[in-house]
């Protein structure tokens, strides 16, 4: 048995000697329950990086969002998790595993923690009462300071924690002051593991445990209970546990029987007073509390003497046995069995208690934004399609509409070409006709005249006005009804069937741009006489009609008519009947060429020279008593005639001179005229159908517009589905990392 004693003995030497040599830090293995911790504190802070990043792209994204496809309340619950990742973020960031340290005055608290942590960071010993919260937490800076909670920017140095926590100076705190002591993270390796150590005063010298609790103890993952296993459990104890019990559900509680070295002395009685402590304390914890099962609370309960193990790691030389009374080892063992457990306990707690929370708060958070963005993704979809509906619509009527126009177009030109045929033809019927009857509208002119120069000129002016006026008139009685009503039932047809090809809507706009054809359509002939018969000449001198010039004028246009009409040479034999007929021919064209010359001598006689030629001739042929009686008829004709030749006998020979020329003149405007009447029509058709070709471009350019609005609206859409879509696939690929953070380190119990 001794052999056994001394090689255990000489087991805790070695592990002591290694344990100061890496500068009194834990040894460190692959199965450590803190590294755990730390490595979900690690992912868990990694995986909420990806959901702040996940919502911050979500609030952009809904934010640029349509209003008609969001809603203001999807719109002020993503702004909201932006605010909960933040805070969690900030918590997640400060969050520790947290032990709390209770127990009565002098029970050994700050012993059991500079024991845990393998140096004297807390004032212990005799008289060192700590009288306010010690909060020790591993810093990573290499030298150790405190910060009081009433001055936080201020740092004092570590030898002040002495003056500040010790009950016995004058100037005490108050007990609910937190006094945070950072030590080296390379000091000591469970700092650097997340953990935070807190001491606390004595529960039986304050009042104010309800006051401590909810200041210090809401937020801990572990509470130990470092009772005096020299006495039994006190009341005051079991009431402050009771007190966290009531506000925690069901805390993590160990029990520590400290200064148990204290039994050596007593061999005979050590099993016996260990028995009464641990059946008091499970029924204590089981029983009272109800926070762990009668079989756990055994595993909660550890005999231990901090100040043996507290010695025994800060001794850079090998234990020595006789240092210690008897049963160290066991003592030794037992507190690393109490440091083993309830690291497994504090890691499993503050998963649960740190971590678990959080991840559920996160889960719903990525379900809700799933909810939204899936909402965002089928709204989307659904007004896209909606929009295609409309942009197919909008196609089929643009197509039928050009297509209706293009047809439209062919027709109206084959009908306005038409419609000018038929004006250019009906205009140079009438205008040919009013020609004819010109002589009436000539002889309707009622004016003074005069042959006098000026009174002349004035009396022509005055009759192309006339003429001018009463071709106008008559030619608009004859046509301009029936061309107007022809013109304007075509208008209104172009009308008509333009406007069938519109919805209600783009009729509408045609009456609010007075697409009514132009009213009164009038065709303007534009005759002017004035210009026309400029170059008329009357001739009024008085001529004889039976006069021997006017009569061979008169036979030879009549010789003259005869040849235009006929148009063919003589091809009669020449028979003697025809022989004398071609000899007076010829000697009447010697006659006639004398007559001529003669006259050309003296153009002033052309009536006495006509009578010597015409008497010389009859004296040879029929004889002169014939010739004096038709000499006496003869010359009374003349004197007839001159005796008639008033005023009134030139009007009329001016008139039917005027009508002679200006019936020339007008037969070489009758197609100009028709074709400028024609010409009119087809501008007024074509104008009017340039309009409602404008209107239908506009209207085709409203199309389009918005088409192309629809177009932008249909591409925004899918954007909104895609990015909806591809942000769902981010909330369940940071759900499934939830999921499985949640399996690797809080659902320990089904592992």
């Amino acid at each position: 048995m001794s052999s056994l004693i001394n090689r255990s003995f000489s087991m805790v030497s070695n592990g002591l000697q290694q344990k100061t040599a890496m500068n009194g830090q834990h040894m460190e293995s692959s199965d450590n329950p803190l590294k755990v911790f730390v490595l979900a504190k690690k992912t868990i802070n990694e995986i909420f990086l990806d959901i702040n990043a996940f919502v911050t792209e979500c609030q952009q994204f809904v934010k640029d969002v349509n209003e008609e496809v969001v809603t203001r309340d999807q719109l002020t619950r993503v702004d909201s998790f932006i605010d909960k990742v933040v805070g969690i973020r900030d918590v997640l960031s400060r969050d520790h595993m947290k032990v709390a340290f209770f127990g009565r005055t002098s029970n050994g608290k700050s012993s059991v923690i500079n024991a845990v942590l393998h140096n004297k960071i807390l004032p212990s010993g005799l008289g060192h009462t700590t009288n306010c919260f010690l909060q020790v937490e591993g810093t990573d800076e290499d030298e150790p300071y405190i910060v009081v909670e009433d001055n936080p920017n201020t740092r004092l140095n570590i030898e002040s924690v002495q003056d500040l926590a010790n009950a016995l100076k004058t100037e005490s705190m108050g007990d609910a002051t937190l006094v945070r002591v950072f030590w080296p993270k390379s000091k000591c390796s469970l700092l650097s593991d997340d953990v935070v150590l807190v001491d606390s005063p004595g529960i039986d010298v304050s009042a104010n445990l309800d006051e401590w609790i909810d200041k210090h103890c809401l937020d801990a993952d572990v509470f130990v209970l470092v009772s005096n296993s020299e006495s039994t459990l006190m009341r005051t104890e079991k009431n402050f546990f009771h007190k966290v019990n009531e506000k925690l559900s069901k805390p993590n509680v160990f029990i520590l029987n400290n200064r148990w070295d204290a039994s050596a002395s007593e061999p005979e009685n050590q099993e016996l007073v260990r028995k009464q402590h641990l059946t008091r304390d499970i029924d204590f914890l089981s029983s009272e509390l109800n926070v762990v099962d009668s079989n756990e609370a055994k595993d909660r309960v550890f005999f231990v003497s901090a100040k043996e193990v507290l010695q025994s790691r800060l001794q850079s030389q090998p234990v020595n046995s006789n240092a210690f009374p008897d049963g160290f080892q066991l003592r030794y063992f037992e507190f690393e069995d109490f440091e083993r457990k309830f690291e497994q306990c504090l890691s499993q707690s503050a998963l649960k208690t740190k971590f678990a929370q959080h991840t559920k708060r996160a889960q719903r958070l990525t379900s809700e934004l799933n909810h939204i963005l899936d909402a965002i993704q089928q709204k989307s979809s659904q007004m896209m399609t909606s929009k295609c509906e409309q942009r197919k619509e909008l196609m089929d009527k643009l197509q039928f509409i050009q297509q209706q126009m293009h047809l439209l177009t062919d027709e109206v030109k084959h009908q306005i070409c038409h419609m000018v045929e038929q004006v250019e033809v009906k205009v140079s019927s009438a205008l040919t006709e009013e020609i004819r009857r010109l002589s009436l509208l000539v002889n309707d002119f009622d004016r003074p005249f005069s042959s006098d120069c000026l009174v002349l000129g004035v009396y022509k002016k005055e009759l192309h006005s006339h003429v001018e006026r009463g071709l106008g008139s008559n030619l608009r009685a004859r046509l301009s009804s029936a061309l107007s009503c022809n013109v304007e039932s075509a208008q209104h047809e172009m009308i008509e069937r333009v406007m069938n090809l519109l919805p209600p809507s783009d009729q509408q706009k045609q009456f609010n741009y007075s697409l009514n054809p132009r009213q009164n359509f009038e065709i303007l002939y534009r005759i002017n006489c004035e210009s026309l018969c400029s170059d008329f000449q009357e001739d009024l001198e008085f001529k004889f009609s039976f006069g021997l010039i006017q009569m061979i004028k008169r036979f030879t246009r009549s010789d003259y008519k005869i040849k235009d009409a006929k148009s063919l040479p003589s091809t009669a034999p020449q028979t003697p009947s025809n022989s004398e007929v071609v000899r007076t021919t010829a000697l009447d064209t010697d006659a006639l060429a004398l007559i001529d010359r003669l006259s050309l001598l003296s153009p002033q006689s052309h009536t006495t020279v006509g009578v010597l030629g015409v008497s010389a001739f009859l004296v040879r042929t029929i004889g002169w008593r014939l010739i004096a009686i038709t000499a006496s008829v003869y010359g009374l004709l003349y004197i007839y005639e001159r005796l008639t030749w008033t005023n009134r006998a030139k009007e009329t020979t001016f008139k039917r001179q005027y009508v002679n020329h200006s019936t020339k003149k007008l037969k070489l405007i009758v197609d100009l005229t028709s074709a400028n009447c024609s010409h009119q029509v087809q501008q007024e058709l074509s104008s009017t159908f340039a309009r409602l070709c404008h209107l239908v471009d506009e209207v085709i350019v409203d199309i389009q517009t918005e088409l192309k609005l629809l177009d932008e609206q249909i591409q925004r859409l899918d954007d909104y589905s895609n990015i909806s879509r591809r942000l769902k696939n981010k909330a369940i690929f940071l759900a499934n990392d939830l999921n499985k953070f949640s399996d690797d380190y809080l659902n320990i119990e089904s592992h």
